[in-house]
C-alpha cells in the first residue's frame, strides 16, 4: 500500500461510485427526457423516472446509513476504552444500563465530568440531551459525519 498523501487519500468503491450511481443517474435523465417529450408513452416514462429517482436516493442514503452504523460502533468502543482507562474495569454491566443516546452524549464531557455525569445517568436516568446540557467543558467531536 502506498503512503497516503493528498494526491491519493480519496477512496472509491468501484461498484458504487463508477457503476451503480452513474447507471442510475443516466437512467434518470433518459426517463426524464422521454417523459417530457409529450408522446403517448410519457406516463410510463414518468413512472420510470420516479422509480429510478427513488432507487438513486436509496442508494445514496444506504451508503450514509452504513457510515453512521460504523460510527455508532466506534462510539461504543470509545466508551469502553475510556471507562476502562478511568476505572480499570470492563464496562459491560454499566453499558447495559445506558442507552446509546446517553453513551454518545458522555463523549463530549471531559474526564472529570465524565465520571460525575455517568453516575448521574445511572442513578437519575439522565437523557442524552440532559447530559449534553450539563456539560461545562465541552469536548468537541469534529470527526463525525
Amino acid at each position: 500500500m502506498k503512503k497516503q498523501q493528498y494526491s491519493n487519500h480519496k477512496r472509491y468503491y468501484i461498484p458504487h461510485h463508477f457503476i451503480l450511481l452513474p447507471v442510475l443517474t443516466a437512467l434518470f435523465f433518459i426517463g426524464a427526457f422521454n417523459s417530457c417529450q409529450g408522446k403517448e408513452n410519457s406516463l410510463p416514462w414518468l413512472l420510470f423516472t420516479i422509480s429510478i429517482a427513488c432507487i438513486l436516493y436509496l442508494a445514496i442514503m444506504l451508503r450514509q446509513h452504513y457510515a453512521l452504523g460504523n460510527q455508532n460502533r466506534i462510539v461504543r468502543l470509545e466508551f469502553k476504552l475510556r471507562y476502562f482507562e478511568m476505572f480499570g474495569k470492563r464496562s459491560a454491566a454499566v453499558e447495559k444500563q445506558l442507552s446509546f443516546d446517553q453513551i454518545a452524549a458522555l463523549r463530549f464531557a471531559n474526564d472529570e465530568e465524565f465520571a460525575e455525569l455517568l453516575h448521574q445517568a445511572l442513578q437519575e436516568g439522565l437523557s442524552g440531551g440532559a447530559i449534553k446540557r450539563a456539560i461545562r467543558d465541552w469536548q468537541a467531536d469534529n470527526e463525525r459525519v
